[in-house]
């Protein structure tokens, strides 16, 4: 697989890997072992960043769409990811509960659909259903 690939996997910021991994293509068993077994590089980087968005969005407990909306567009350390959660500015409140609200309503539907214990299927009209629904 391609590195930004295995990056993805990994939860790690491409950039900020060694040349090595970063050039090179990485194999499923290759991946598998750096996860079971991570080297130093990896430990490092996971521990202090820089973090992709999808890693200091679920730190911060906010969606990607609430980092953008907050004016967070470059990658961040874990020093400032702790000091955003230290002293957090309204933004980060505000798309927080934002954050909250929509899984609460994610979970409400999750819910509903476990109580129908009916599958959701799409309604698909064809013209004649079309025709017949205008009239």
């Amino acid at each position: 697989m391609k590195p930004a690939t295995a990056a993805v996997k990994l939860e790690v910021y491409l950039p900020a890997t060694p040349p090595e991994f970063q050039e090179g293509m990485v194999s499923r068993d290759e991946l598998n072992e750096l996860q079971r077994n991570p080297p130093q590089w990896l430990v490092d980087l996971r521990r202090n960043g820089p973090h992709p968005r999808s890693v200091v969005a679920a730190r911060l407990r906010v969606s990607n769409s609430g980092l953008a909306r907050g004016g967070i567009t470059e990658p961040l350390t874990t020093e400032q990811i702790a000091a955003l959660v230290a002293d957090p500015p309204p933004w980060l409140t505000r798309e927080r509960a934002t954050h909250a609200e929509a899984r609460r309503e994610q979970q409400r539907l999750q819910n509903l659909r476990e109580a129908t214990d009916k599958p959701t299927v799409p309604v698909v009209r064809t013209s004649t259903t079309a025709r017949q629904t205008a009239r």
